[in-house]
């Protein structure tokens, strides 16, 4: 009985944890998943580098950016931070 007592309260702990950081982060995650999977040719983005540009090519785990008229990068899928439009995001930063 003594060692359930000493344990219960960081299995609390631990739940309490789990709901504030944990759930929250992948829920997150699997948000930006969910928007980098339904990305298409033509969508702004901004790059986890700040870079904006609009898509114009997808090829498997690389999109081809252009960030002015003549000039196109490639940046590879884990690079989109989010939709250039996408307010909600710019005020979860701040």
């Amino acid at each position: 009985m003594n060692i359930v007592m000493s344990i219960l309260p960081w299995v609390a702990i631990f739940g309490i944890f789990w709901f504030l950081f944990i759930r929250p982060q992948k829920k997150k995650q699997q948000e930006h998943e969910d928007m980098v999977d339904n990305l298409e040719v033509g969508d702004e983005i901004i790059t986890i580098g700040g870079i904006k540009g609009k898509i114009t090519k997808i090829d498997g785990d690389e999109f081809r950016l252009k960030i002015s008229p003549e000039v196109e990068v490639e940046v590879i899928r884990n690079a989109v931070g989010r939709l250039a439009g996408d307010e909600s995001e710019e005020n979860n930063d701040e």
